[in-house]
């Protein structure tokens, strides 16, 4: 221990002390890093308005995903209903197909059971396409007796509409 120190070592270090006096100290200098330098808060607020902005952009693009999703929702039910439509549509176009089919194939039966001399008065007197559409569906012995009954040249273009009707249709 020093206090009992003979050489009175203690009382040295306290004179030494008190004859050489403190150097007067600055005050803390802060680290660099501590304080912003000169436009940092303008640099701060920038950020923040920056922030603020792309917060503002964001919520606008979820608004605007959210009105594509409801448009394109009721673009998916649209489709649906026509596409039902459609079907519907194809449905009765069948329906109505089949009624007409049934239609002509009585009328190929009324025009076969007639006499082929009655039946030339009519075709005579019918559209070319529309009587060659009949002739093709009747037996071939009742439609050369009913073409025998036509006039000659109402006979040719009969004929010639037959002969061509299939001229266009693929071979392969």
């Amino acid at each position: 221990m020093r206090i009992a120190d003979p050489g009175g070592a203690v009382a040295e270090e306290i004179r030494a002390v008190a004859s050489h006096p403190a150097a007067p100290t600055a005050p803390a200098r802060p680290e660099a890093g501590c304080v912003p330098p000169e436009g940092t808060e303008a640099l701060l607020a920038a950020i923040r308005d920056r922030e603020a902005q792309l917060e503002a952009r964001a919520r606008e693009l979820d608004a605007r995903a959210q009105v594509l999703e409801v448009a394109r929702a009721k673009l998916d039910e649209q489709m649906a209903a026509l596409a039902d439509a459609e079907r519907r549509l194809n449905e009765t176009l069948a329906l109505a197909d089949k009624a007409a089919e049934q239609d002509i194939k009585r009328l190929v039966a009324v025009y076969e059971a007639m006499k082929p001399a009655a039946a030339a008065q009519i075709f005579a007197t019918m559209d070319v396409d529309f009587a060659a559409g009949f002739l093709a569906r009747m037996k071939p012995d009742i439609a050369g007796a009913i073409l025998a009954g036509i006039p000659a040249e109402r006979a040719y273009a009969i004929s010639a509409t037959l002969a061509g009707r299939n001229a266009r249709a693929p071979t392969q």
